[in-house]
């Protein structure tokens, strides 16, 4: 065992040492670490309850004994023997397997009949790493898996949140949060779901899934749905680290590119979108020397390498913040490049929500009137109900045409709809600007 710093050199590291340790490896490693269990026990469900359980004596052991030299593979060792145990628990029970079990000798049944690879060396290939927790990314975002599923389950099993910080991420209950990923698990072993890559003709089709969850769990982080604070950075860099191991594994997809690239050059300017007391600033009124330039480097060379094979949904919006990244000020922003980036993302990806941002870029581009007839548009055609963007932004522009009762009329409209309160404080105090 390797000592850990403690108050006493000398004496236990504590349970507070101990919970950072083994919080930073499960943090690092999980995906690793299911991964490798998924493929060992051929169980997703068990893979994961095992790994739990490994992390639970963890805190236990290494508060007690001190870190191991190799945590990633004291835990694998500790799932793989819990792994073990619940096979025999299973054969046990099982009357087909104690028939066969009665033709071979004890030893043999305990030494490798019981559960497969059953050898002295630990369920970790190194070879097969990054495979691995690619089909747990795939497995994770199955298609039999409702939305909101996926979502718990990915940040579970492959980001390695507990179910308090996946609750705390999207604020619902804890016990929802439990059950979604207790469901999801029952659901994949109903429907027989294994654990590998899918198919090479099916690969590309399940990989818009995935991309899917990431994008959704990037998009909560960067302007939450709900509660008192405009970002949940945790949440979206959890999205960015997930983005870069999918990068890592799958080289050749652009649109993996396409999506660390969004994810990087938005991320790039939180530094600058809260102020002190965490209230919203706007884009025309942020500091744009607190962008984080490393951010937007990364974000540049991911959008280079989804480039070369031709921009799809993700890469598209890449581009838009890319416009964003390389202007000094919003009057600069080459507006009408993103005005052609957005009708070619409606083209391939139409939604309301592209339309209306679509509207915005028109607006800057070519005055408030022509992006009023876009936004007028949504409006007769009830594209976006119960929407707090489509009021906010009307509201906005008809501001800015000086029809000011008629601007207050929706943006207090669309504060009442809104459910984050910094957002809802943005456009209350536009509201009560106007004269």
């Amino acid at each position: 065992m390797t000592s850990v710093d403690s108050a006493d050199p000398d004496g236990p590291p504590g349970t507070e040492t101990a919970r950072r340790a083994v919080e930073t490896v499960w943090r690092i490693e999980s995906a690793r670490i299911v991964a490798a269990l998924s493929r060992y026990t051929g169980d997703f469900g068990l893979a994961e309850d095992v790994a739990q359980e490994a992390v639970a004596e963890a805190l236990v052991s290494w508060s007690r004994d001190g870190t191991p030299d190799n945590p990633v593979g004291w835990l694998l060792s500790t799932a793989r023997r819990r792994a073990i145990d619940s096979f025999r628990r299973r054969s046990a029970r099982d009357e087909r397997y104690a028939a066969i079990a009665g033709q071979l000798g004890e030893g043999e049944a305990a030494a490798g009949a019981l559960v497969p690879q059953q050898q002295d060396d630990l369920p970790w290939d190194p070879d097969r790493i990054d495979d691995d927790i690619l089909a747990l990314m795939f497995v994770a975002c199955h298609p039999v898996l409702a939305p909101e599923a996926r979502v718990a389950l990915t940040l579970r099993t492959v980001g390695g949140l507990s179910s308090e910080e996946i609750a705390r991420a999207f604020l619902v209950p804890v016990p929802t949060v439990q059950a979604r990923i207790t469901r999801a698990k029952k659901t994949i072993a109903a429907a027989k779901v294994p654990f590998e890559l899918p198919p090479a003709q099916d690969r590309r089709q399940r990989l818009g899934g995935v991309l899917s969850v990431l994008y959704v769990i990037f998009t909560e982080g960067s302007t939450a749905t709900a509660g008192d604070n405009l970002l949940r950075p945790d949440l979206a860099y959890e999205a960015i680290r997930l983005t870069r191991m999918l990068s890592a594994v799958l080289p050749g997809e652009p649109e993996v590119h396409g999506l660390l690239a969004l994810c990087e050059l938005t991320a790039a300017r939180f530094p600058a979108r809260t102020g002190p007391d965490g209230e919203a600033v706007l884009l025309e009124d942020q500091d744009r020397r607190l962008w984080d330039r490393s951010a937007i480097r990364r974000g540049l060379a991911a959008f280079t390498a989804a480039s070369k094979k031709g921009l799809g949904p993700y890469g598209l919006q890449a581009g838009i913040a890319a416009c964003h990244a390389a202007a000094p000020s919003v009057e600069e922003t080459d507006w009408e490049r993103i005005v052609l980036l957005y009708e070619a993302l409606g083209r391939i990806a139409p939604s309301p929500v592209v339309e209306l941002n679509r509207a915005v870029a028109v607006a800057m581009a070519s005055g408030p009137l022509r992006g009023l007839a876009i936004v007028d548009e949504l409006v007769a055609a009830d594209r976006l109900p119960g929407s707090h963007l489509l009021p906010g932004v009307r509201g906005e522009l008809l501001r800015r045409l000086g029809r000011t009762r008629e601007a207050r009329t929706e943006l207090e409209r669309a504060a009442r709809l809104c459910t984050n309160a910094r957002e809802r404080a943005v456009l209350l105090r536009k509201a009560e600007a106007l004269p």
